[in-house]
């Protein structure tokens, strides 16, 4: 993998251990020659990984709505900085730039982002990985439900086993780079090769 895109919280959380996590993760992906694309903004566990990258001498890519500039700051220092005219801008050309995703805990929009990247490779749009790094436990209630939609027979255990958990980023990333598209997401992408 040449980058991975992290979608993280625009706060640091109630504990240390989430900004702790988020910190090792950038020096994890530095280490390995990983570039990073996050949302660019300058405030909390976004912050914390572009400064993390930063440090280590890595790459990182920003990509930030011209909106949320004002709201929220673009980072300085990084990479580069990509700014777009919308979120769906910023969702598409970070898929684009990155060869995998990951979501740190974070709120509406890291779970926003990752759901709809998530769907994208249930339906085969895309082929990359998908990694939840579950930080003391805060991804467990999530997942208990997503295990409920599977009895519930709204999700297919397929597309469930999709998402790549795990505590730490050490072993998040060796779970992305060990990845195997799951053969029912073929239809799709055979349908969608037709069309091209």
């Amino acid at each position: 993998m040449n980058r991975i895109a992290v979608f993280c919280g625009s706060s640091v959380g109630a504990i240390p251990e989430y900004a702790a996590a988020t910190e090792r993760l950038a020096q994890v992906c530095v280490r390995r020659g990983i570039g990073l694309v996050y949302g660019g903004s300058s405030v909390g566990l976004m912050r914390q990984l572009a400064d993390a990258v930063s440090v280590g001498g890595g790459e990182i890519i920003g990509v930030i709505p011209q909106f949320l500039i004002q709201l929220e700051g673009a980072q300085c220092g990084l990479s580069e900085l990509r700014i777009v005219r919308s979120m769906h801008e910023r969702k598409a050309l970070m898929a684009d730039l990155s060869d995998g995703f990951i979501a740190l805990p974070g709120g509406l929009g890291t779970l926003e982002e990752f759901f709809e990247t998530l769907t994208w490779a249930q339906l085969g749009i895309h082929g990359k990985p998908c990694g939840l790094l579950n930080v003391r436990g805060y991804y467990d209630d999530l997942l208990r439900f997503l295990d409920y939609g599977v009895r519930q027979q709204f999700i297919k255990p397929a597309y469930r086993e999709m998402i790549l958990v795990a505590e730490e980023p050490e072993d998040v990333i060796r779970k992305m780079e060990g990845y195997q598209m799951p053969a029912a997401t073929e239809p799709t992408r055979r349908a969608l090769s037709a069309k091209a």
